[in-house]
Parts: C-alpha cells; structure tokens; sequence
C-alpha cells in the first residue's frame, strides 16, 4: 500500500517550525519501503495554507518538531496524522522509523 508523507525542511533537514520550512520533503512508500523523495517548495505562508497545500498533495502523514494548533486541526480535519516533537534529521531516516515503529512525538517544539 502507497503512503506519503511530509516533512517541513530547511537544506534538506527537519525544521523545527512547520510554518518556517524553506520546502517540504514528501517521501513516497509502499510495502513499508522508500521509494521516491520529491521537494517541494510551499505556497506563501499564512495560517492554513501549508495543510491544504499537503492535503492537495495526497499526505498522510505529516512529520515535524513543531505546529500550531489551527494547523494540527486543519491536518485533523483532512484525516492526516501528524506526528510533533521529532528532533532534527533526514527525511528519509525520519520515515524509515517511522515505518520501524521506531519515531516517537515530543514535546511541541513550536508554541504559536
């Protein structure tokens, strides 16, 4: 089964703040394997247009350090799940442990 998901990135590492990244990383898998990293660089920011943006792009799973709430809900609203507080890494090494059950949620490292 295909999955995609998506992390906010600045040069091609997880940003801390969703609504900061410089583009997004959005990992294609199937079978519990990588099979394609596109980058994509974001609409304009202001409130909610990352989420549609992600949405619009068939995301599943949102991965980042941190989000405002009126993003998580948007995310909620459009059933995609969003994993927070993931320290800083590569977007592929952030999916593959994901997919090991290995990513676990911190503490919400953006407070706006």
């Amino acid at each position: 089964m295909k999955k995609l998901f998506a992390v906010p990135t600045v040069n091609k590492k997880l940003c801390a703040h969703f609504g900061h990244s410089e583009q997004f990383a959005v990992v294609e898998t199937e079978d519990q394997k990588i099979l394609n990293v596109t980058y994509f660089t974001p609409p304009v920011h202001e409130p909610g247009t990352y989420p549609r943006f992600l949405a619009d792009k068939g995301v599943s799973t949102i991965i980042s350090g941190g989000m405002g709430q009126k993003a998580q809900d948007i995310f909620t609203h459009h059933n995609i799940e969003v994993f927070i507080g993931i320290d800083e890494d590569s977007p592929e090494v952030l999916v593959k442990k994901y997919l090991e059950d290995q990513l676990e949620s911190g503490d919400n490292q953006c407070d706006q």
